[in-house]
């Protein structure tokens, strides 16, 4: 591992720390492969709409980015996660921004995935919020929703609205197909613009999969034919349960998945 406080290499941050003490600050994290870093420019534009909407002020310049490629040049295949934090948040201190880089390895990923569907009363679920889609370092009921999966025995959460409506995972967003086309939960239900998601639907459309965005309720997804998750983690990963329910991998999320690793290695490349 890797890490950068404020670009000086240092694994250590106050205790006073916004992050520490309420959990305040923004984040992305950045796929690097064989040193290079997977649609940075989209992951910065999405920081600073984070940042912006916390009213965290971040530098005019290009350090970030700098730091980041220079994490991916350095760990080669991994993670680069950048969290911006408030600086610290105790009266008489400095409230600057502070700015953390870590790459890190991979985190063991699972050729398929099984989901415990579950009510998430945090979610903004479509509710007019100033921090729907904001990604945030609060992350304390997502994360809480993926233990509460693992100790029933599955891998990871689906979280639903009260309604019963499809969300999204505690860290990647969902789609599935119904009839040879891709469904996925609209942004508007407050859902991560996930920049994963953005291009599998762009890969989808290139091969010519309909997608459809909307608002679902879980028995849509649950009778579909495949169902997949996204994220910088997992990139496409088929799901093979939703609680009780079993389902296989298919071929479509198998031309997504290898659609969006093509046009990795192609971005890459050039």
């Amino acid at each position: 591992m890797i890490v950068l406080v404020d670009g000086a290499r240092e694994e250590r941050i106050p205790a006073v720390d916004s992050t520490v003490i309420r959990g305040d600050g923004v984040f992305e994290a950045i796929r690097s492969y064989a040193g290079q870093s997977f649609a940075l420019d989209e992951h910065l534009g999405r920081l600073a709409r984070s940042a912006a909407a916390v009213g965290i002020q971040l530098p005019d310049d290009d350090r970030i980015g700098g730091w980041v490629r220079m994490l991916a040049s350095e760990g080669r295949d991994g993670i680069v996660r950048v969290i911006v934090t408030r600086g610290d948040a105790l009266p008489g201190r400095s409230e600057s921004a502070r700015i953390l880089v870590i790459h890190h390895p991979v985190p063991f990923t699972p050729s398929t995935v099984r989901l415990a569907p579950m009510r998430a009363p945090w979610h903004p679920a479509g509710r007019e919020w100033e921090l729907a889609g904001v990604k945030t370092t609060s992350y304390a009921p997502n994360a809480a929703a993926t233990r509460r999966a693992v100790a029933s025995g599955l891998d990871d959460a689906l979280l639903l609205a009260d309604d019963d409506t499809v969300l999204e995972g505690p860290t990647f967003c969902v789609g599935w197909v119904r009839a040879g086309a891709v469904r996925t939960p609209s942004l508007g239900l407050g859902i991560l613009d996930s920049i994963t998601r953005r291009h599998v639907l762009s890969v989808a459309g290139n091969l010519e999969i309909p997608v459809e965005e909307g608002r679902y309720p879980f028995d849509d997804m649950a009778s579909a034919d495949e169902v997949f998750a996204m994220s910088t983690v997992k990139e496409v990963t088929a799901v093979v349960s939703l609680g009780d329910r079993h389902l296989s991998a298919g071929p479509v999320t198998e031309r997504l998945r290898a659609g969006l690793r093509a046009r990795i290695v192609s971005t890459l490349r050039n």
